[in-house]
């Protein structure tokens, strides 16, 4: 059973009931919105801006979209990409895409011009659908690419070296196109990296998107009469895959533009929320508005949130602790996953668990663990090792990259790279990883990007980044920055310095002091992280 098929179920059982709701608090009179039948309207007041569609018009719409890529000679197992924020049309191009035999290639938002470009070529991708907040940094990279490339834009004036994607796939059959598609048969391309920041093309197919969809619906008990808050990005395996278990359930799922304490439980009361997926920082800002009565809970219709669960990062227990205190109805769940494992799940705590808060859980519906040591052997209970997971969401392999393949893949085994272990009771705890990705807010940062930034600074001579310890984003970004010899530099000329990268990739804390390097010239950051771990948890102690 291929994932297309779940969308056209649920056309013909729940066609005229609503599947997806976007929501946008921040309104923007000078912007036009797109509505479902492909006409311009302004909005016209202040209040939170909401469209709908329903199954079968999602089911139409990823149909116009097959077809208009199969109408351009698209075939099975080529590459589409997608370049969007959040919004309606996302989710009927990516399974337009799949529909059409294609491969679907989400692109992370905050990608660079550069990193567009990279991803863009390394997955080979004939087509790609982008929104108007990417406009100039696709022109960056367009005039090399139009040649072999098709660029649709999904947006209001469109620049001339693309198509209009709302002109085109409005003229374009509603049928379904006639391509059988198999659960065995390609499905779509994530994109990961590791500690050199260089993505990595991870390949899965329709078997591995659907083992997700059950799995959702399995851990979290969907049903047709639950709502999903979806917040966070679509590109992401988390987001999406969660949003799996409305697909398999048929039920509703509203997308959300924006992560304030008031715009989500406004949503959760007006729209009848019943299972929200939220990262750390969210969760806190949610207490932290309640503690300081900023908001009031009587304000809002929160008793059918049934269910809170969090993923991407290490939950602090007294977080949750802290959230039973305001919502002591509401069952809690983790999940943990990495997008080799088709996002989230191949491990998770399990409603029923609550009492082993701190632990990542047990395995999935589906999967199976195991814990290895240097040996490549299962270590005895209680001790240190590798965690390795096996089921049908273990991904083909990395694109184009068989070595890397290689050193994560033991037969049907994926070596995930992060450090746990197994309590009596077999939950399994998250002890440390092996790689030197910092997880901060639910994003992955690369320290090795960073690096690299700021040694292009006159002033240094020398700089490590790594991930120190915070209780609000899991971790953040350090900097520790050697000056060249003879010469001052001040933290901020440092930030300044830092503009020209994302936000999120900027260093939130700079530590000016000299970098170890061993006998081969590595960076010592075992030793980095010994000394600054201990002095940022006795500076956040004292702040409490």
């Amino acid at each position: 059973m291929a994932i297309v098929d779940l969308l056209e179920r649920n056309s013909k059982l729940y066609g005229n009931e609503v599947a997806l709701v976007e929501i946008n608090p921040e309104v923007h009179e000078d912007r036009p919105v797109f509505w479902k039948e492909y006409e311009l309207i302004q909005p016209t007041s202040k209040t939170f801006y909401r469209r709908e569609i329903t199954w079968s018009v999602f089911d139409e719409k990823a149909n116009r979209v097959a077809n208009l890529l199969i109408s351009h000679g698209i075939k099975r197992g080529q590459k589409c990409a997608i370049l969007l924020m959040n919004c309606l049309e996302w989710l009927p191009i990516y399974f337009g895409i799949l529909k059409s035999g294609a491969i679907a290639v989400p692109l992370n938002f905050r990608y660079t011009s550069e990193e567009i470009d990279y991803c863009l070529q390394l997955a080979d991708v004939d087509v790609l659908f982008y929104g108007p907040e990417f406009i100039g940094r696709v022109e960056n990279i367009a005039y090399k690419l139009r040649d072999k490339m098709l660029f649709y834009f999904v947006g209001d004036s469109c620049p001339d070296y693309a198509e209009d994607y709302f002109r085109h796939a409005g003229n374009a059959s509603s049928s379904a196109p006639k391509v059988l598609i198999e659960g065995t048969d390609l499905a779509a391309i994530y994109f990961s990296s590791g500690t050199t920041g260089f993505p990595k093309a991870i390949l899965h197919r329709h078997s591995a998107l659907m083992q997700s969809a059950r799995m959702e619906a399995r851990h979290h008990e969907t049903t047709h009469e639950d709502v999903f808050l979806c917040i966070p990005p679509l590109y992401h395996t988390g987001a999406k895959m969660h949003w799996f278990g409305s697909l398999y359930s048929g039920s509703r799922a509203v997308l959300l533009k924006g992560n304030t304490p008031e715009s989500i439980l406004k949503v959760v009361s007006t729209e009848g929320c019943t299972i929200v997926w939220l990262l750390v920082p969210w969760a806190q800002d949610i207490l932290f508005a309640l503690d300081r009565k900023e908001l009031s809970l009587s304000d809002f219709q929160t008793s059918q949130w049934r269910l809170m669960h969090i993923g991407a990062q290490p939950v602090p227990p007294s977080l949750i602790k802290r959230w039973q205190g305001y919502f002591p109805n509401q069952k809690y769940d983790t999940n943990y996953g990495l997008s080799e494992s088709t996002g989230p799940g191949c491990v998770h705590l399990g409603m029923e668990n609550i009492h082993k808060v701190g632990a990542i859980g047990v395995p999935g519906y589906g999967w199976e663990t195991k814990i290895i040591g240097e040996d490549g052997q299962e270590v005895a209970q209680g001790e240190v090792g590798e965690l390795c997971v096996k089921g049908l969401g273990v991904m083909v392999e990395y694109y184009h990259d068989p070595e890397a393949t290689a050193e994560v893949m033991d037969g049907e085994w994926l070596k995930t790279g992060d450090m746990v272990q197994q309590d009596a009771d077999g939950f399994i705890y998250l002890v440390d990883r092996k790689k030197d990705v910092i997880i901060s807010g639910g994003e992955n940062l690369y320290p090795v990007q960073i690096e690299s930034f700021l040694s292009a600074m006159p002033k240094v001579h020398d700089v490590a980044v790594i991930g120190l310890p915070d209780p609000r984003l899991g971790e953040i970004a350090a900097a520790i920055i050697q000056v060249k010899e003879g010469m001052e530099c001040t933290e901020n000329e440092i930030n300044h310095f830092c503009l020209d990268l994302p936000r999120y990739k900027r260093p939130r804390k700079i530590i000016f002091a000299d970098v170890p390097r061993n006998a081969t010239g590595k960076i010592e950051k075992p030793k980095l992280r010994e000394i600054y771990h201990a002095t940022r948890l006795v500076d956040e102690q004292s702040k409490q």
